[in-house]
């Protein structure tokens, strides 16, 4: 049996999703608990491996086991066993072949950032603090510049080596509300640290350290020393998540098309 679960966590007390061996993740909580409440040892999947720190609105994951809870029950029994920041809305059976990584066509990123002259301690770890006023209109005309197919090795860091560092960027939209400016991103998939450095790049645009036509050139030359900073872990979440609804019935935001 293959069960597809949605759920959503703060990251800040963990280092990512994936399970290290030297910290704690949210996937060994999660399969901690299925092992607890199922009596199964299995591997969860999960749609994407994000970062120490950083958050997600919306994950999808599956594990294949022979799990006797019935659907609608499984999340509460699940969320007995995990700390208040780990939190299981639904599960759902879900065809053999689906995984909720390579199932995944496309993911959505919101990156946040707090543009004010003071702190807010209610957004401490879930946003980027930056006191300099930004101009969200440039950071817009520079952000139409990234969308499309390029070669994104000038805004990402080295990580785990990638085949192609080409990817495609379907909408790159900034947006500011009062003191919060988001950056919303989606793509067919992302280069380590790629939504951060380009959201960091952005800002140093709405600062004026980077003028909106210089994307391009940065682009082109694919060199991480011509983009703008990596943008800190706390501002950025996993907000949306594209999938063939005929394999999947769980209920995720979709992506805007």
């Amino acid at each position: 049996m293959n069960t597809a679960l949605k759920l959503s966590y703060l990251g800040t007390a963990y280092h990512g999703w994936q399970r290290q061996k030297n910290g704690l993740t949210v996937q060994q909580l999660v399969e901690e608990a299925i092992e607890k409440t199922c009596g199964i040892k299995t591997s969860v999947s999960g749609c994407g491996r994000t970062d120490a720190g950083v958050h997600a609105e919306g994950y999808v994951a599956n594990f294949k086991g022979d799990c006797r809870i019935p659907m609608d029950r499984l999340p509460h029994a699940l969320n007995a066993r995990l700390p208040g920041d780990i939190v299981i809305h639904e599960s759902h059976i879900v065809p053999e072949d689906f995984d909720a990584r390579f199932s995944c066509l496309a993911k959505e990123y919101t990156y946040r950032v707090h543009n004010s002259p003071t702190r807010n301690p209610f957004l401490t770890d879930r946003a980027y603090f930056y006191p300099q006023r930004l101009d969200e209109k440039a950071m817009a005309e520079a952000a139409a510049h990234f969308v499309g197919v390029h070669d994104f090795s000038a805004v990402r860091s080295l990580g785990t080596p990638v085949r192609s560092p080409v990817r495609e960027i379907y909408y790159l939209d900034v947006e500011r509300r009062g003191d919060m400016i988001d950056i919303r991103v989606c793509a067919n998939g992302f280069l380590y640290n790629m939504v951060r450095a380009i959201s960091g790049t952005l800002v140093f645009v709405g600062c004026g350290k980077i003028p909106p036509g210089n994307i391009p050139k940065i682009l082109l030359s694919k060199d991480r020393e011509q983009g703008g900073p990596t943008a800190p872990a706390c501002g950025l979440y996993l907000t949306a998540l594209d999938y063939n609804m005929e394999n999947i019935n769980i209920n995720v935001k979709p992506i805007r098309r």
